[in-house]
């Protein structure tokens, strides 16, 4: 699921996924980030789900997925939007 919250220079979104599914350490990795797996790792919330938040500038077109421990790549279902085998998120 997708968190979105507007700013003067932009957007934050916010990636939010269940607390164990899938169960380990879980990244969101996509064209903000290079591609590089551990720089946004979501985190336990008090809520029982786990987030990370992305500053994303405005008016762009990211793609973006998930991995999970033992190179497992997801995608978000809450976004229908895709690109091939990526998530298309547009700011």
């Amino acid at each position: 699921m997708l968190e979105r919250r507007s700013r003067k220079d932009g957007i934050e979104v916010t990636f939010v996924l269940p607390r164990e599914d899938p169960p380990g350490p879980v990244s969101v990795v996509g064209d903000f980030n290079d591609w590089q797996p551990g720089i946004h790792t979501l985190q336990p919330r008090k809520d029982g789900k786990r987030a990370v938040t992305v500053a994303l500038p405005a008016e762009t077109t990211q793609f973006f997925r998930y991995l999970a421990a033992g190179d497992y790549w997801f995608n978000d279902e809450s976004t229908e939007d895709r690109d091939g085998a990526n998530n298309r998120l547009h700011t």
